[in-house]
């Protein structure tokens, strides 16, 4: 019997706007199994991006819980949460967010030296090689394109084998021909490392990728494809 990695019930976000109250997510619930391949979809303004970052601690909620891997993660003080997510959960962004200061190397290295793990440059190195990317570990964010940039965070974000990988907008700063590089990457890895994978977007052809969708709308989750073999 397949176990629940993550469990999502009667999400609701709600933020101030001017004098008004904007309701982003109304009473979302799902429930995500240990190895899944998840995309999120919907129109803009959906919430989509609002849910994958309350799934994964980076806001709370107004009401309702996320549990991940067994853990309440709405329960978690902001310095338990860090330790939570540094130790379970892989991300990657739209728009990269690797430190221009740093080689690509450095920017890989940083969860791993974050977790005290020996070696952490060397074991960089084997993971841009795993992206192809071995002979770019020396260079800076400035000096790669947008595809590279984005293999150099998807190697930073499995650096720790995480239990959980999320993806916002993988593909969104990137042409078809790369972003279908990037998403056969993360598929690969995901396979490779038994990865749960959940990942937002508004782009079809990348949603098929996935065993299973969940669609919002206007805060609500109005389709959920269920499992397939």
């Amino acid at each position: 019997m397949s176990r629940m990695t993550i469990g999502v019930r009667d999400l609701v976000m709600r933020l101030a706007s001017g004098s008004a109250t904007l309701t982003i997510l109304d009473g979302v619930g799902f429930d995500v199994e240990d190895g899944e391949f998840v995309a999120v979809t919907g129109p803009s303004g959906s919430g989509k991006s609002t849910l994958l970052g309350l799934i994964a601690g980076l806001d709370r909620p107004t009401s309702g819980t996320v549990v991940v891997d067994d853990v309440d993660v709405t329960a978690l003080d902001e310095d338990a949460l860090a330790r939570f997510r540094r130790q379970t959960i892989g991300y990657v962004f739209q728009s990269f967010h690797l430190i221009p200061t740093l080689t690509a190397a450095e920017n890989v290295a940083i969860p791993l030296e974050l977790a005290g793990v020996a070696g952490a440059l060397a074991t960089a190195r084997q993971l841009l090689a795993s992206v192809g990317l071995a002979a770019r570990a020396h260079h800076y964010p400035a000096q790669l394109s947008g595809g590279e940039q984005q293999r150099v965070a998807l190697a930073r974000a499995f650096s720790i084998r995480p239990q959980i990988l999320f993806a916002d907008e993988p593909t969104g700063n990137l042409d078809a021909s790369t972003g279908a590089t990037i998403i056969e990457l993360m598929v690969a890895l995901n396979r490779e490392l038994g990865t749960t994978l959940v990942l937002v977007t508004h782009d079809h052809d990348l949603a098929a990728h996935a065993r299973r969708t969940i669609r919002l709308s206007d805060g609500h989750v109005v389709e959920d494809t269920g499992r397939t073999a």
